[in-house]
């Protein structure tokens, strides 16, 4: 439980910098809002014709009677509408720190240096092609993980009882873990932290995970707060991940090293 409410406290502090430095606000919410834009294009033209899609993928129920054609092609249009959906939520912080790239880079340097005792960054080294080729591989990486998790649990919420009550609660909890490894990359991949060795640090701590990103997969649930808590969550994903690497920060004692100390290299 104190990992969890640690968590949740790094989800608040990120928003908390982001208001003391407001005049970096608006430049780490440009990134969600042209996600926003594609994003809603793409679901307004699945609302519009997933009903044809579905139709044209099933010319087998042409000469069903009614109202057996409308009925079937109805659920499967509301099924392709709800992936869509889900797939739009699981990847929407991907596509966002992809396209964002630049700016959450800055911003998270940004927040490092605030927050060391010497007032310094840690740097990739790397040219702004080899990272956006690094952050977009990496991505496509998670996708595929979170969207083997969608079909698992799409599949499961057909059981009785479980798949109203316990498969929603799991798939709070898996998008949660997905979106703050999308969002904790930004300050680990800038220290040479490779996603295997990602996924290693954050299970090690699943709680604090949880308790960081669980919260903020409800929140994105509602049309634009994800845009606006963007540039907020980023903030509190490099602190955490300055947590969950033992690095110090202004005014803290010194930590304990990490127990899994392979994961920085």
């Amino acid at each position: 439980m104190r990992d969890l409410a640690a968590g949740f406290s790094y989800l608040l502090k990120g928003q908390r910098w982001m208001a003391r430095h407001g005049r970096h606000y608006g430049f780490g919410l440009l990134p969600g809002l042209m996600t926003l834009v594609l994003y809603v294009a793409a679901l307004v033209a699945l609302a519009l014709w997933g009903e044809d899609a579905v139709a044209w993928s099933t010319p087998f129920a042409d000469h069903w009677s009614s109202p057996w054609q409308g009925l079937f092609r109805g659920f499967l249009t509301a099924v392709l509408f709800a992936l869509g959906l889900l797939l739009a939520v699981l990847t929407f912080t991907a596509v966002t720190l992809l396209i964002g790239q630049p700016f959450y880079e800055n911003l998270s340097e940004k927040v490092d240096r605030d927050v060391s005792p010497d007032g310094t960054a840690p740097e990739s080294g790397l040219p702004l092609w080899r990272e956006l080729w690094i952050s977009a591989r990496d991505s496509l990486r998670i996708l595929v993980r979170a969207a083997l998790w969608g079909v698992l649990l799409f599949a499961c919420g057909f059981l009785p009882f479980v798949g109203q009550t316990a498969v929603p609660v799991i798939g709070f909890f898996v998008t949660g873990f997905f979106l703050t490894e999308e969002l904790t990359a930004v300050a680990l991949q800038r220290r040479g932290v490779e996603l295997r060795a990602r996924l290693t640090l954050l299970r090690s701590r699943r709680t604090l995970v949880w308790g960081f990103g669980t919260p903020l997969a409800v929140a994105f649930l509602v049309p634009f707060v994800a845009v606006f808590l963007m540039p907020g969550a980023v903030a509190g994903a490099t602190l955490m991940a300055r947590d969950l690497l033992g690095e110090e920060n202004a005014g803290d004692g010194p930590k304990d090293e990490p127990e899994e100390q392979a994961v920085t290299s």
